[in-house]
């Protein structure tokens, strides 16, 4: 498409108006849902799956660790304790963070380190979600409409708008 035959979407080759945000592994496919999106879904689902299986390994032989270390009946607890509830926190973290923005970045930033200890918990929500969804998908789709129409509101109400206006095909 030469410069004289753009139409009033596009400037330059790019679309006018907002862009919608790109999610991990799923760039902008989510918004029409095409390039394999549902078994990108799926993959991600059963792979998250695998990995928090895996994680749940790793800690069993940690846990083991400790048993031929015989470190205490209150260790071994306290460490089984503190990854239960680290794993639910950072699953409830991740999920929320799926359906809303944090309201406070800076305290989302002092829970990484419980993220990261509860690391199962946040691969579980991420492989639940991706079940149902794009993780974030939601969020996302509801923030690019909301722009869409905003964008389309401001650009219809102007009077006189340029572009807008059909240009005459020259021959």
């Amino acid at each position: 498409m030469s410069d004289d035959e753009q139409t009033p979407s596009t400037t330059g080759g790019t679309p006018a108006g907002p862009q919608p945000e790109e999610i991990r592994f799923f760039g902008t496919t989510w918004v029409d849902r095409g390039g394999h999106y549902a078994l990108r879904r799926a993959g991600l689902a059963a792979g998250s799956l695998a990995a928090a299986v895996a994680a749940c390994f790793v800690l069993r032989f940690a846990y083991d660790g400790l048993q031929i270390a015989d470190v205490g009946g209150i260790v071994n607890m306290l460490v089984v304790v503190m990854f239960a509830v680290c794993s639910a926190i950072a699953f409830r973290k991740t999920w929320e963070g799926f359906l809303r923005r944090p309201a406070d970045p800076g305290r989302e930033e002092s829970l990484r380190s419980l993220k990261a200890i509860g690391f199962i918990g946040s691969l579980l929500a991420y492989s639940v979600r991706c079940l149902v969804e794009a993780p974030g998908e939601k969020l996302r789709r509801a923030e690019y409409e909301k722009a869409r129409e905003q964008f389309e509101k401001r650009r219809g109400t102007r009077t006189g708008n340029p572009a807008a206006r059909r240009k005459p095909k020259r021959r």
